[in-house]
């Protein structure tokens, strides 16, 4: 059965003359090693800073290449009152708020706040 895959940025990177991390990124980073049989049911994969970000942008067409993203599989089940985008063909969710809801309601995790 296919399974939903979620693009992040890796936990560090080189960007404007230092290392950073990506925030949204470090949410799902947490909420994963909170709930790690979330992280059974996906395929994880990291992409570059650099844009576009072509694994995601491949998938979902140009200019669409935020980090954190979750590229829903055919046939995968949605939350209800998670309002997912389409491009490409694909159902996703670009933001790890959205994530975070899709997960609760789908998985039984607390919904994050605010979100």
């Amino acid at each position: 059965m296919p399974r939903d895959t979620l693009f992040l940025l890796p936990p560090g990177f080189a960007a404007n003359g230092q290392r950073e991390f990506c925030p949204e990124c470090a949410e799902i980073w947490g909420l994963l090693a909170w709930y790690p049989a979330l992280r059974e049911t996906l395929d994880v994969v990291y992409v570059g800073i650099e844009h576009p970000r072509g694994p995601i942008a491949d998938l979902l067409g140009p200019g669409k290449h935020n980090a954190p993203t979750l590229v829903l599989a055919e046939g995968s089940p949605r939350t209800p009152g998670v309002t997912y985008n389409q491009a490409g063909g694909h159902d996703f969710l670009p933001s790890a708020r959205l994530i975070a809801r899709h997960f609760a309601g789908l998985y039984g995790t607390p919904m994050p706040r605010g979100g």
